[in-house]
C-alpha cells in the first residue's frame, strides 16, 4: 500500500475554499498560492459522476508552459485517481466527472462553447481576459449534476481590467485591499448591461467576493524559494507595486516608469556591447495641426558591470525613401556598429528587414511587442538600479523630457532606446535565433 498523502490548504487559501459567494475572486498578488487553490477546488465534486468542471487560460501555450497549470495539475489529480488524457487536456476521475483545461486566445473563441454546460468554472488570471468573455461564459454555468455552480478566479492586480471595477468595493481609495471586507459576501444583478448592486439578495441576483492574498501567505513557498521575494523586489517600479504589494492602482505613468533621479549624466564612456536601436516610423514631414510619430534612433554601449550607456539619441520626421536614405547614411557612419530593428509581426515586417539587410549588411532584430510598456520594462528596472547612463550633449534634454514622460507623448526614442538594450542585453531575441537569418 502506498503512503497517504495529505494536502492541506494554507489559511488564506482556505477562506477561498470555504467562500459560499457564487463568483469568489482570489488574488492581489504574486505567489499567493492562487493557482493551486484554483486546482483544489473543484475536486470537491469528483465523486458526482456528471461533474463537468473548466479552468480557463487565455492562451494554449499558457496552459502548458513550464511550472503553469497543468504542471502543477500532475502534481494533485493523480492523488485521487485523475488520469489527464494529455490530446484534450480534460482530467478524467473514476466517478466519471471531468475538469478540463480551455483557452481563449480570440475574444471569438466564446463561441466554441454555445450549448456546453459546466457546474464549476475557474479562470486563472482573470484580467488578462476580456470582460465579455467573462460574462459570456458565465452563461454556460448551468448544473445538470444536481450541484450548485459556482464560478473561482485567481488574479494580479490590473488597474485597467473590468476586474478592477468589479471588486472596487473591497479595494481602498490607495489601491490596497481593505483587510475588513476581505471575503465579504455583495449581490447584484445585471440589467442592460449594467451591475445593479444590491443590499440582500434576491431571486435574481448572484452573490460575490474578493480575497486578497499576497506572498507572505504563501509561507510553504517562502520557505521552498527564499530567493521569490528578491526576485519581485529587482522588478520595475509599477510591477514591484502590482505583484509584490497588491496594489490595483499602480499603472505606468509619466514620471513612474523612468524617474529623473534614476538617470545619471557622464563624461565618459565606457567598453563594451555598441548597438543602435530603431523605431521606424515613415509618413510625409509633420504637417500643421498634426503631430505624427518620429523615426528615433538611440545608440547605446552594454558594459561589462551591465551598466547601459547611450552615447546619442535623435529623433526626425521623414518619408519612406527619405528613411532608406538616413539608414543607410547612419549605418555608414556608425561602421561596425551594430544596427537594431524590430520585427513587426507578418510577412511584411520579415520583408522590409531583409530589405535593410540588403542595402546596409547585418543587423539585429528583437520582435515587435504590442505592449511598449512591457517592451521598456527590462530597460526601465535598469535605471531604477541605477544603470542607466547618458553621455552628456546637447540632446540629453529631448531624451530625459522623452524617458520621464513615458508612456505619455511620444515614445519614440524610449522604443528605440529599449530595442537597443534589449537586443545587446539579450533579452527578446532567442526565440528568433534559428528562424531569420540577419
Amino acid at each position: 500500500m502506498g503512503s497517504k498523502v495529505i494536502i492541506r490548504p494554507q489559511p488564506t487559501q482556505e477562506k477561498f475554499l470555504a467562500s459560499p459567494a457564487d463568483i469568489t475572486i482570489f488574488g492581489g498578488a504574486a505567489g499567493g498560492g492562487k493557482s493551486w487553490s484554483l486546482l483544489l477546488d473543484p475536486l470537491r465534486s469528483i465523486q458526482n459522476p456528471h461533474f463537468r468542471g473548466v479552468i480557463f487560460r487565455r492562451t494554449y501555450p499558457q496552459i502548458r508552459n513550464s511550472g503553469g497549470l497543468l504542471d502543477r495539475s500532475y502534481q494533485i489529480y493523480p492523488l485521487v485517481g485523475g488520469k489527464c488524457k494529455t490530446t484534450t487536456l480534460d482530467w478524467i476521475f473514476p466517478s466519471g466527472a471531468v475538469i478540463s483545461f480551455r483557452h481563449l486566445k480570440l475574444e471569438r473563441n466564446i463561441h466554441d462553447y454555445q450549448g456546453s454546460e459546466f457546474d464549476w468554472m475557474g479562470w486563472d488570471e482573470l484580467t488578462q481576459f476580456t470582460e465579455q468573455q467573462f460574462w459570456y461564459l458565465s452563461s454556460r454555468l448551468r448544473s445538470s449534476s444536481g450541484m450548485r455552480p459556482f464560478i473561482r478566479a485567481t488574479t494580479n492586480p490590473d488597474p485597467d481590467s473590468f476586474v478592477r471595477r468589479l471588486i472596487d468595493w473591497w479595494i481602498g481609495d490607495d489601491g490596497y485591499p481593505i483587510p475588513s471586507r476581505a471575503g465579504i459576501l455583495r449581490h447584484f444583478e445585471r440589467k442592460d448591461e449594467q451591475i445593479i448592486w444590491k443590499d440582500e439578495p434576491t431571486p435574481n441576483s448572484k452573490s460575490i467576493t474578493f480575497i486578497p492574498s499576497r506572498l507572505e501567505d504563501n509561507q510553504i513557498l517562502m520557505q521552498s524559494d527564499p530567493g521569490y521575494r528578491a526576485w519581485l523586489l529587482s522588478l520595475p517600479l509599477v510591477d514591484r507595486e502590482r505583484l509584490l504589494m497588491g496594489n490595483w492602482n499602480s499603472r505606468a505613468e509619466a514620471g513612474k516608469v523612468f524617474k529623473r533621479e534614476w538617470i545619471q549624466i557622464v563624461d565618459s564612456v565606457p567598453r563594451g556591447r555598441e548597438g543602435s536601436g530603431w523605431d521606424l516610423a515613415v509618413q510625409e514631414k509633420q504637417i500643421s495641426g498634426k503631430d505624427p510619430d518620429y523615426t528615433a534612433k538611440v545608440r547605446g554601449i552594454l558594459a561589462e558591470d551591465g551598466s547601459f550607456t547611450i552615447v546619442d539619441a535623435w529623433e526626425t520626421h521623414c518619408t519612406p525613401a527619405e528613411l532608406d536614405g538616413l539608414i543607410r547614411a547612419t549605418a555608414q557612419q556608425e561602421q561596425g556598429i551594430l544596427q537594431i530593428f524590430e520585427r513587426e509581426p507578418g510577412a511584411t515586417g520579415a520583408a522590409y528587414l531583409n530589405h535593410i539587410r540588403q542595402m546596409i549588411g547585418p543587423i539585429g532584430v528583437v520582435p515587435r511587442n504590442k505592449d511598449k510598456v512591457a517592451h521598456v520594462r527590462p530597460l526601465s528596472a535598469l535605471a531604477e538600479q541605477g544603470k542607466l547612463k547618458i553621455l552628456r550633449g546637447p540632446w540629453n534634454a529631448l531624451l530625459i523630457s522623452r524617458l520621464t514622460g513615458f508612456p505619455d507623448g511620444h515614445d519614440d526614442l524610449v522604443d528605440a532606446a529599449a530595442t537597443a538594450y534589449n537586443y545587446l542585453a539579450g533579452i527578446n531575441i532567442k526565440e528568433w535565433q534559428g528562424s531569420y537569418s540577419y
